[in-house]
Order: C-alpha cells, then sequence, then structure tokens
C-alpha cells in the first residue's frame, strides 16, 4: 500500500514535469500557458526550454551564467560532441535492470536520480548501478514540490535523509549531485542545495516518457530524442518508461553514429 501511495505520488508529481518538456518553439508553464520570460535571471517554479532548431541547445528559463553561480547545470557550454545521460528513478517497476543491460552494451556511465522509495524497495539494483560504474544522485527522500520548501531544515531533511539511506544500502557516501523533483525550484533551493555542497541538475533535452498507461511509441521516442541531441546536452529518461528500456539500444546507437560520447554528471566542467 505504501509503495502504490508513493507511485501515484509521483506520478502526479511527474504530470506536472510536462510543463517542463517542450511543445513547439515556446517555454510552457504549468497551466500550459506560453509565457515570456527573462533570460538574464531564475525563473522561481517550473524549469522550462524552448528548442529553435534541431542539433543546437534550446534556450533556457535561467541561463547557464546564472545557474552557475549556484553551481547548478542544464547542459555543458561545448562544441564537443558528447552529452550526459541521466535518469530519474521514482519507483521501479521491472525496466531498469533491462535498462542496465543496455548501458553495459555500449560501455556507457549514466547518473540515476533516486529517491527514498527506490532504494528502500530495490537496493539490489542501486547496489549494481554503483558496481558498474553509474553515479547515484539525489532526487530527495519523498519527491515533494521543493519549491514549496522555504526553510533550510526541511531542505536539507529532504535531502540528508536519502544520503544516509544511501550510506546504509551501499557502504558509500552519496555524491553531491541533486536534481529537483518535477523541475520545480526556486532560487533559495539553488542558494540551500550549493550550501549543502549539492550540483543541482536539470537537463536540456527531455520527453513525455512517465505514463505508463500512455507510452510513446518507439517512432515517437526517437523523432523526439535523435534530432534534437546536441553538444553537451543533459538527457533526462524516465528509468519506469517501457518504451525507454525498448529503444535505448537503438538511441544510444543512434548517438553514437552521430559521433557523442557520454560522460557522467560529475565530469560537468
Amino acid at each position: 500500500m505504501i509503495i502504490m501511495i508513493r507511485k501515484k505520488r509521483f506520478l502526479r508529481a511527474a504530470g506536472v514535469l510536462a510543463a517542463a518538456v517542450v511543445l513547439g518553439a515556446g517555454i510552457f508553464t504549468a497551466a500550459g500557458v506560453l509565457q515570456e520570460k527573462s533570460l538574464n535571471t531564475a525563473a522561481d517554479g517550473n524549469w522550462g526550454l524552448s528548442f529553435q532548431e534541431a542539433g543546437e541547445p534550446p534556450v533556457a528559463n535561467a541561463t547557464m551564467d546564472y545557474l552557475k553561480k549556484f553551481d547548478a547545470y542544464y547542459a555543458e557550454d561545448t562544441d564537443k560532441k558528447e552529452l550526459f545521460l541521466t535518469f530519474d528513478a521514482g519507483y521501479e517497476n521491472g525496466h531498469t535492470a533491462k535498462i542496465l543491460d543496455t548501458l553495459k552494451k555500449h560501455h556507457v556511465k549514466a547518473t540515476f536520480f533516486v529517491v527514498g522509495n527506490f532504494i528502500e524497495t530495490s537496493p539490489d539494483l542501486v547496489k549494481r548501478m554503483v558496481k558498474e560504474g553509474h553515479l547515484v544522485g539525489n532526487h530527495t527522500f519523498t519527491h515533494p514540490d521543493m519549491s514549496e520548501i522555504a526553510t533550510e531544515e526541511a531542505f536539507h531533511q529532504e535531502l540528508s535523509k536519502l544520503e544516509d539511506l544511501y550510506e546504509k544500502t551501499t557502504g558509500k557516501k552519496m555524491k553531491k549531485y541533486y536534481r529537483p523533483p518535477q523541475g520545480k525550484y526556486s532560487e533559495s533551493n539553488l542558494k540551500m542545495a550549493k550550501k549543502m555542497g549539492y550540483h543541482t541538475i536539470f537537463w536540456s533535452l527531455a520527453y513525455v516518457d512517465w505514463y505508463e498507461s500512455d507510452q510513446p511509441t518507439r517512432e515517437e521516442a526517437l523523432e523526439k530524442m535523435v534530432p534534437r541531441i546536441h553538444p553537451g546536452a543533459i538527457v533526462l529518461l524516465h528509468s519506469t518508461s517501457a518504451t525507454n528500456a525498448q529503444v535505448l539500444d537503438e538511441l544510444l546507437t543512434k548517438w553514437e553514429d552521430k559521433g557523442y560520447s557520454f560522460k557522467r554528471v560529475d565530469q560537468l566542467t
């Protein structure tokens, strides 16, 4: 019962994440309304992107230079064909092992952002991630809307509680890389994360892949993810997606054919 409640909560939160997935050439908010955003400051609320050209970095609702003040990233500023593959893991539904098998086949090291429920219910998968050279990052303990957390104490608890569980499970300290659930954040969140020694990791490429009952087709996934890849991309996929597990081998091959190599987010410069 607890697992089901947390899964439903994660899916509701993931629905909000749709606001940060690009539709056309505009940046959309949770209400689905096209907004004009300042590119010089952070827009408290939902992370948002606007793609202008295939193969080029998107325009985000905060600049790379602004985010770097808080040790935060949504892409690497580079002309090199390298990308940072990340997975958000809010719960386990049977697809992560296949994803790990495919990564191993391609000798790709990725970053998995996990929550407390994932570690509690799938400790062997977390241990496998570590053993096979992937980075396990902090996606908070309970997957809340962090932009609504105003106190340092509450913010610290969400991250430190996951750190403790990870260390208890793996025997290793968690590296300080954090992704806000739903892509929701505030400037004060960025400051709090930096104060805790964390790098906040957003993304520059994602698609709607998290609804179990409404998965994209293979063709839809490739259409979204192949042309929009760009140098320095931080790619967000969900490990709960049956489509991702199915197409990852082909997707990695297509990116490799374009000349891309893969890095973990702790290799961001």
